[in-house]
């Protein structure tokens, strides 16, 4: 009994937990004042009913005043023709209707005195829900403005889920850009030592060599060309030292 208990305990401060978190303050407000609204609905149509039902007894009062006139009428003119037998049935029959006036009177205060409440009741409640109208607008904007300051202080301190999300996409860009960073240095330092080859170019890396060979012996040649030139006295080195010809 005891792990039940508990079991449910747990279950209700978890509910409890995910309803405070799902739970709209603006929304619950909205309902709330919608929900006194149609009380205040409910307490208008019952003054409507009690009003209909007071002006049906009231027809039937002047209704039952007009027959007792009527009877009356009607006995003294059975009591003027001697005929005493029918003035006495009018009159009882005018003193029935009369009755049904005290009793039909009776309930017509009694509706009156609901009527009365009951518009009582609608005046207060009226006042009610326009007061908490006014202090639902107030709560709204209050709230409204601290949920607009809490993303704005999430943002700035970038605590925010959506600020993390943007945080982590940054860092990884980062990681990503150091990492092909690092690569392509590697490459270029293998390539400059020689230990890649660069399938690219033409050739091999024996062609490449030979070709510098030569290179290398083209350049020799011409040293010693320029050497000779140079030491028997001949060639533009010469003529430059001598100078142009005279005229």
């Amino acid at each position: 009994m005891g792990l039940m208990s508990r079991f449910t305990t747990m279950i209700k401060a978890k509910f409890s937990k995910w309803l405070d978190r799902a739970e709209n303050p603006a929304e619950t407000l909205d309902y709330s004042y919608e929900k006194q609204l149609q009380s205040l609905q409910n307490v208008k149509r019952g003054v409507a009913d009690v009003v209909t039902a007071k002006k049906r007894l009231e027809l039937q009062t002047q209704q039952l005043e007009q027959n007792v006139v009527k009877l009356e009428t009607q006995a003294r003119q059975a009591l003027a023709a001697g005929r005493e037998d029918l003035a006495r049935q009018a009159l009882e029959r005018k003193s029935a209707a009369q009755q049904q006036l005290q009793g039909l009177d009776g309930q017509v205060q009694q509706l009156q005195q609901q009527q009365e409440k009951l518009v009582d009741s609608e005046r207060q409640l009226s006042a009610k829900i326009e007061s908490f109208r006014s202090q639902k607008e107030v709560i709204k904007a209050q709230y409204s403005a601290a949920e607009a300051q809490v993303r704005i202080g999430e943002a700035a301190t970038g605590i925010g889920r959506d600020m993390e999300d943007t945080g982590l996409a940054i860092q990884r860009a980062k990681d990503k850009t150091e990492q092909m960073t690092a690569r392509a240095n590697a490459i270029e330092e293998l390539t400059a030592a020689g230990q890649l080859e660069d399938f690219t170019s033409s050739g091999d890396q024996l062609d490449r060599e030979l070709a510098e060979l030569a290179s290398q012996g083209q350049v020799d040649r011409e040293l010693e060309q320029m050497k000779a030139e140079v030491g028997s006295g001949s060639g533009p080195t010469k003529e430059l030292e001598d100078g142009p010809p005279a005229n």
